[in-house]
């Protein structure tokens, strides 16, 4: 609740104030009547009109959360804000491609993270599952506009698609020396291969 009470030289009553949509709603409910301070059954009247009043500015600001949370905000490069594409350093040294998700969540109403490799989805399939975080916690239909305007917004780099491709795999990118080798036969349990 926003109703605050001010009892000062120049002001004797109360204070409603909420932000919504970045703009602050100031109202003041005063409880002076005829140079005189008011008592209780118009006291409790003008407190129950600023409490009212609060509790409708509340509702809006409630609804313009939910829309903003709902909202998609890309970039002036077309990327979307809240997943950033990094590279991660392990403990052998090599670096990992993933998508990092960081976004406040409309569903649990906090700040929520996480990544997805890809190196081990695929470039196509990292970003699906990265877009199906996203739009699970902003609360956006699988069916609609936004949904469909995320998928879309899938990152250009044209060096992930070449090593990663829009095939998923969970097998390291074929390295450009053996892309002509002769693939190995797959061994069976209890079946011996021969090299030839």
């Amino acid at each position: 609740m926003s109703v605050e009470y001010l009892d000062s030289p120049g002001f004797h009553g109360f204070r409603v104030r909420r932000q919504i949509d970045n703009r602050t709603y100031q109202e003041y409910f005063s409880l002076k009547e005829g140079g005189r301070r008011m008592r209780g059954a118009a006291r409790t009247r003008v407190r129950r009109a600023a409490e009212a009043r609060d509790a409708e500015l509340a509702s809006s600001q409630r609804d313009a959360r939910e829309r903003a949370a709902r909202e998609v905000h890309f970039d002036d490069r077309g990327r979307v804000r809240g997943i950033l594409y990094r590279r991660k350093k392990e403990k052998n040294g090599r670096t990992t491609p993933l998508f990092q998700i960081g976004i406040h969540s409309a569903r649990e109403d906090r700040l929520v993270n996480t990544t997805v490799s890809i190196w081990s989805h695929g470039l196509d399939e990292a970003w699906r599952r990265a877009v199906d975080f996203y739009a699970g916690h902003k609360r956006i239909p699988r069916h609609s506009s936004a949904y469909r305007r995320l998928l879309a917004a899938k990152p250009d780099y044209p060096e992930l698609a070449e090593r990663y491709g829009p095939v998923r795999s969970r097998h390291r990118p074929v390295s450009a020396s053996g892309a002509g080798a002769t693939p190995r036969p797959p061994v069976r349990a209890g079946v011996k291969t021969s090299a030839g």
